[in-house]
């Protein structure tokens, strides 16, 4: 399969390096210029655990090949789209009228309707799913993360096309497990949720990683995640249907606080994830925090813990999102 990540973030480097990996023709767009910022190589530093339990250490300069156009007549099968949920719009905008022939690959957060989200993308061209990996560009350059033996993959309440049967194969091939998430649209925003709460108070620390074995910040996590429910309840979702999702914020916090505060101090692969989110200037995790307060503020769900979190992530010069 011929495919494109769009942009080389994170997610986007990580499985596009996967999916090469399995035999797959990958390239990256990127904006006019940057290529020749970013070089003909990026390196990895990865903890890889789709063998090994524990995971396997991958140290290696991984060559790379770039583009800074897309015509309309390429011959892509597959375009990967993993960029932050604030850019999401931006992004299908442009690709929209240079898709070609390719399925489109939505990978990561949406806190608007799904079908909203893609703008002009057909519908029918559409694979829903989401990664479970992590990580960040150090200031050497070199990409710290690490990636789980699984992907999640989902549809709307429809059985999956063709093109989306296609796009989880290659991700088979690539040697990972699926996931399949029968009400994505809940899924995707109980998922959101979730972050919101880890993200208010990883920032009010400095960055996600400074939370990585602390039972108090996480107590607060999960104390700001719970109060998000009614939010997520307001918005139509059947909680009974993702029991798995909110069980951390259901279960009494002198219990998980501790047990999560445990886990990213001692388990190798939730340690390497919090602490290559060590950017205190990350963008995503104030988008997150400010449009899931403004939802609250919209549909007049109280959210006490999170408005407190406010001064933390609000824009420059104001007290509000």
């Amino acid at each position: 399969m011929k495919i494109l990540m769009f942009g080389r973030g994170v997610i986007a480097t990580i499985y596009g390096w996967t999916l090469q990996q399995a035999g797959h023709d990958v390239e990256f767009y990127v904006r006019p210029g940057r290529a020749a910022t970013y070089g003909e190589a990026i390196d990895l530093d990865l903890l890889d655990t789709r063998r090994r339990v524990w995971g396997q250490r991958v140290v290696e300069r991984w060559p790379v090949r770039y583009r800074e156009a897309l015509e309309p007549d390429h011959d892509f099968d597959l375009i990967v789209l993993s960029v932050p949920h604030h850019r999401l719009a931006e992004a299908t905008a442009f690709l929209a009228p240079r898709i070609g022939q390719a399925a489109v690959l939505v990978f990561g957060n949406i806190w608007t309707e799904p079908p909203a989200a893609i703008g002009a993308l057909p519908v029918d061209r559409i694979a829903w799913g989401f990664p479970q990996a992590g990580g960040g560009f150090g200031a050497d350059g070199v990409l710290r993360g690490g990636l789980l033996p699984s992907v999640v993959f989902g549809t709307l309440g429809q059985a999956p096309t063709d093109r989306e049967r296609a796009v989880r194969q290659a991700f088979r091939e690539a040697g990972f497990r699926l996931k399949e998430q029968p009400d994505f649209r809940g899924w995707l925003w109980v998922h959101f949720a979730s972050d919101a709460g880890l993200f208010s108070q990883g920032l009010r620390l400095g960055s996600l990683s400074e939370l990585a074995g602390s039972t108090s910040d996480f107590r607060e996590a999960l104390l700001t995640g719970r109060e998000l429910l009614p939010l997520l309840e307001a918005r139509g979702i059947d909680l009974r249907r993702h029991r798995g999702g909110v069980l951390l914020f259901r279960t009494p916090t002198w219990l998980m606080a501790p047990v999560l505060a445990w886990l990213t101090a001692h388990v190798t692969p939730l340690r390497v994830n919090f602490e290559a989110h060590s950017d205190p200037d990350a963008q995503e995790p104030r988008e997150v925090c400010r449009d899931t307060l403004a939802e609250a503020r919209r549909l007049g769900i109280p959210v006490p813990r999170l408005e407190a979190a406010e001064p933390y992530f609000a824009r420059e010069g104001t007290g509000r999102v």
